[in-house]
């Protein structure tokens, strides 16, 4: 026979047919009713079990983390919160699990607890709701371009140049660290590495993108980057994952089209496909918050707040307005935020961009025209020479979510900004090829994927919506 999982079974109610299921214990209760999942949905499936004639020794192996193999007919339930049940007639144990050692019992865990046994917290309901909704969110993503004629492109991890200009990479080498070679003047010999030169691990794929969508029209990324800063807040990991597209023929404007659109398909994607797990995580969230003073709560519930980024178009704004807007509100002038707006030219903080999202606007945000001096080299320059053509999503709860722009195309225009951030220009000369033959209006952006899961489930911790999280002195797994 073949097995079937949860979900299908929950899903079909297939009443008085014999089905084969396996999957792990949550509960065994009275040596006789089991809560099984197998993580194809929140929800378990309850086997009842004839005890009289099940032999005692099998029924003891049956104990929270087990992981079983059960056939059995399907009938009504007569309890509640469940439609069916499956009265068994066979039950093996094909994994057993210690119940005193076992750390996952039927209880609630904290999530610091469940980051330290990070291997184990995918059995937990709310672990097994945030992968399955990331999983909805890629397959989402890759669904959106795919329709819209992208070609998919794989960047690469290693790579000698700092597409950002922070230079807080992560080295890939094969010298011996304990003897690398030397050159004359005593400095490393990175000719006598693997690859004849310094290289890192990539912090963005978007040069490698351009390149394609500079003869491909229209591409995107989705892949592992990383970043070597050294910090340990709720909103930084080492080793994220970016979707970074790139469009040929396109301005600042298509840009912020294609953005407020791959976002609303993603959310709507997922409201329409994780209903179970979404209204688990809103529970969640709402005892979690019972707990705080009414000012620290959220405005709005989770999937209240989802369709509110699915049902409103997202106000477009200037930098220089956001910051006139910014200096006169209250919290500015009382001194109430953490960083306070003096001039025209401050970054904005992710507590600016809240407020204008939740408390001034009430809507998403998409920011443009910001100050050349805070923005990438590769951004291209308005005509005022002070600002250049980005833009930015801000959502409610989390600041900035999407960050792009319309690349520099000119040539010479490029040059310049390259030599104000002290690149060198013969390591980007396959770059600067693209503008040498052939070049055209074009532009992109970057979606951290760890942030949208962060907004689509309401975590607050981005450790929690990557399976395994790499964070300063951290590389477990």
């Amino acid at each position: 026979m073949k097995r079937q999982k949860i979900l299908d079974v929950l899903t079909n109610a297939p009443i008085g047919e014999e089905v084969l299921i396996c999957g792990w214990v949550r509960t065994f209760r009275n040596n006789q009713f089991a809560a099984v999942t197998d993580g194809s949905t929140i929800k378990t499936l309850q086997l009842v079990v004839d005890r009289e004639n099940t032999d005692d020794g099998l029924l003891k192996r049956i104990t929270t983390g087990s992981a079983i193999r059960a056939t059995g007919i399907i009938t009504e339930s007569q309890g509640k919160g469940q439609k069916v049940e499956m009265h068994v007639s066979e039950i093996k144990v094909v994994g057993d699990s210690d119940p005193e050692k076992y750390p996952l019992q039927p209880k609630r865990h904290s999530l610091e607890f469940l980051r330290d046994i990070a291997h184990l917290r995918f059995r937990t309901n709310t672990f097994g709701a945030i992968f399955r909704i990331r999983h909805a969110c890629a397959f989402a993503i890759h669904e959106f371009f795919n329709n819209r004629g992208f070609v998919y492109i794989h960047s690469p991890i290693i790579t000698g140049s700092d597409a950002e200009g922070a230079g807080e990479m992560f080295q890939v080498t094969t010298l011996d660290l304990a003897d690398p070679a030397k050159t004359e003047n005593g400095d490393v010999n990175f000719k006598e590495d693997f690859f004849g030169k310094a290289t890192n691990l990539t912090v963005s794929g978007q040069l490698e993108a351009e390149l394609g969508a500079l003869a491909l029209s229209d591409v995107y990324t989705f892949g592992p980057t990383f970043r070597a800063e050294n910090s340990n807040t709720s909103r930084h990991l080492a080793e994220f994952w970016m979707i970074e597209p790139e469009i040929a023929f396109a301005d600042i404007h298509d840009d912020m089209d294609l953005a407020e659109d791959m976002l609303k398909y993603i959310i709507k994607y997922v409201m329409d496909n994780c209903q179970d797990d979404l209204e688990f995580l809103e529970q969640r969230l709402i005892n979690e918050e019972k707990n705080k003073p009414q000012n620290e709560r959220s405005p709005m519930a989770l999937r209240e707040k989802l369709q509110f980024c699915l049902d409103e178009s997202y106000e477009r704004l200037t930098y220089t307005e956001a910051i006139d807007i910014l200096m006169r509100s209250k919290p500015n002038k009382k001194k109430k935020f953490q960083f306070v707006i003096e001039e025209w030219g401050a970054d904005l903080q992710s507590e600016h961009e809240r407020y204008l999202v939740e408390k001034h606007f009430k809507k998403p945000v998409i920011l443009t025209g910001y100050p050349k001096d805070i923005k990438a080299f590769y951004m291209r320059m308005n005509d005022d020479n002070k600002t250049v053509a980005a833009m930015d999503i801000l959502f409610p709860g989390i600041g900035e979510i999407v960050g792009g722009s319309q690349r520099e195309e000119r040539l010479d225009v490029l040059l310049s900004r390259m030599k104000d951030f002290d690149i060198p220009e013969h390591e980007m000369e396959w770059f600067l090829d693209t503008r040498r033959f052939g070049t055209c209006p074009h532009a992109g952006f970057g979606l951290g994927f760890e942030r949208m899961i962060m907004f689509v489930t309401g975590m607050t911790n981005i450790r929690d919506v990557i399976p395994f999280p790499r964070f300063p002195g951290s590389a477990e797994f």
